[in-house]
């Protein structure tokens, strides 16, 4: 038995140390920096351009067949935080999206890609919009590499089912934090 315990804890060591290189990171929103009003949203008192900022990301774990990639505000006063954006089924081979890959056609996205439902009701990047007077609100821009190329999530599939599927099929994930409030 300790042999196996030894093993596993080496394999789990070994893949952590690679999961450790993966980076994600953006040209337009800076980790623990003001988001620009280029990607706030454009509504409820709020008056930005709701574009989706340039990500990418490289590093990935050996054996990724598949990325998901996730925007969420755990300081929204929901009692469940707020997802902002969520893509899967993006293929092993991206390792970047345009600005503005998020518009609700997903034109930008690559081909197979699906974004999944927000708590804004729809398909597509949301931007901030934290309520008046609150904080600012942690936006945290995850994607994860993920051991199956794709995740059977149905086109009205919710983020927390996208998020079941992703974490349920995670090889590592990288991650960056950026801040808004008003």
């Amino acid at each position: 038995m300790p042999r196996i315990a030894c093993a596993l804890a080496l394999a789990l060591a070994t893949s952590l140390a690679h999961a450790a290189g993966f980076t994600l990171s953006s040209p337009t929103a800076k980790p623990n920096a003001k988001l620009p009003d280029t990607h706030v949203f454009n509504g409820f008192g709020c008056s930005g351009k709701n574009i989706s900022p340039a990500l990418k990301w490289s590093g990935a774990p050996k054996g990724t067949k598949g990325f998901a990639l996730t925007v969420y505000d755990p300081d929204a006063p929901t009692g469940s935080g707020w997802w902002h954006w969520v893509v899967v089924n993006l293929p092993a081979t991206a390792t970047e999206l345009p600005e503005g890959a998020g518009s609700t056609d997903g034109k930008g996205l690559p081909a197979g890609a699906m974004q999944v439902h927000t708590d804004f009701g729809t398909a597509g990047f949301g931007g901030a919009c934290p309520p008046k007077g609150d904080k600012p609100h942690r936006y945290i821009f995850t994607v994860y590499a993920l051991k199956t190329d794709k995740l059977e999530v149905p086109p009205d599939g919710t983020a927390a089912l996208a998020g079941f599927m992703i974490n349920a099929n995670k090889l590592g994930s990288a991650t960056f934090t950026s801040k808004y409030g008003r």
